[in-house]
């Protein structure tokens, strides 16, 4: 039987290359090879994003990229977050069991106060609605970065605090980290988040992935001077369009000399607008067709409901709600 994958996507803004090299194309790989139930994060996002015209248009679009890049509703449960009301109601039994200390571990909360932001409840107690996501379901698998794996660490202990006070219900995750994946540089050589607007767009137009691309930052050589590739943004992000060969002949043009930033910045323009028209092209049609999308949700989250109801029936019985 496969194995139980279950992973988040936070409507939180527009998907730029970076989240599809970094994230949905190792999703569509894996839906192949895993029961995989993917969710949109509406309620996760409502911590920063306090806006509904805003969330909406950022929920319809986030499912529109992901099954434009590839998800297929046919093997992957692709829902609505909000759609599972159980998520709520199992993170108030765990937040009951949680001693605050340990919520002050987390990263995000720590984060937010060195930064003397308002921390609110919700972005307090993110890290045990985040668990409710993976336990309710019965993961078995969370592909995460590095840098997440604390996610499923405060899952894996939630699950058996709780396991502890009332008995054996949830199984213990496992992070499956994403393997060989490029960190993918921003226009300004940093890595690639929203929140420090440097991206290039996934879905913009041919003139807003030019702007960008146009935008990445550079020395001051001149075209005739020789450059270091590995020192380059630019042919950083070369790497993820070219093969061995082409990167081999591209590399001996920067070190020869002759080759001018702006030409590599039409070339790499090129390659994205090349490899990414056939997904925006399949974009269009759910564009066209929102109520598809929102169709595909619609049944997404009955399938996953049907999974969660039977959960939720043995942890009220457990916990004493039931009469």
């Amino acid at each position: 039987m496969k194995k139980r994958l279950v992973s988040g996507i936070q409507p939180s803004g527009v998907m730029h290359i970076g989240n599809y090299f970094g994230a949905i194309k190792q999703f569509v790989d894996l839906q192949n090879e895993h029961d995989a139930s993917i969710f949109i994060a509406d309620l996760h996002a409502l911590t920063t994003v306090h806006d509904k015209d805003i969330l909406s248009k950022n929920i319809l679009n986030i499912a529109m990229d992901y099954l434009a890049c590839g998800l297929d509703p046919e093997k992957v449960t692709l829902f609505k977050q909000s759609d599972i009301p159980e998520v709520t109601e199992l993170t108030w039994y765990f937040n009951c069991l949680t001693p605050m200390p340990f919520l002050e571990r987390a990263t995000s909360y720590k984060d937010a106060h060195m930064k003397a932001k308002d921390v609110t409840v919700g972005l307090f107690d993110y890290p045990i609605l985040m668990a409710s996501d993976i336990l309710i379901q019965d993961a078995e698998i969370v592909p995460v970065g590095q840098d997440q794996k604390q996610h499923i660490e405060y899952a894996r202990d939630t699950a058996q605090k709780f396991n502890n006070t009332f008995g054996e219900i949830f199984k213990l995750p496992e992070p499956m980290l994403l393997g060989g994946v490029a960190i993918v540089p921003g226009t300004d050589g940093r890595k690639m988040p929203k929140s420090y607007g440097n991206t290039i767009p996934l879905f913009g137009t041919d003139a807003e992935i030019k702007k960008a691309v146009m935008s990445i930052v550079t020395d001051s050589k001149t075209p005739e001077e020789s450059k270091n590739p590995d020192e380059c943004n630019i042919f950083a992000l070369h790497k993820l369009f070219l093969n061995t060969d082409e990167l081999t002949a591209l590399r001996a043009r920067y070190t020869e000399g002759g080759l001018g930033y702006k030409e590599s910045k039409d070339m790499l323009y090129a390659e994205i607008i090349a490899f990414f028209g056939p997904l925006r092209e399949k974009r269009t049609t759910y564009e066209n067709d929102p109520e598809l999308v929102k169709d595909i949700l619609r049944k997404g989250a009955e399938k996953a409901r049907a999974v969660v109801e039977v959960k939720m029936k043995t942890v009220r019985a457990k916990v004493g709600v039931t009469l």
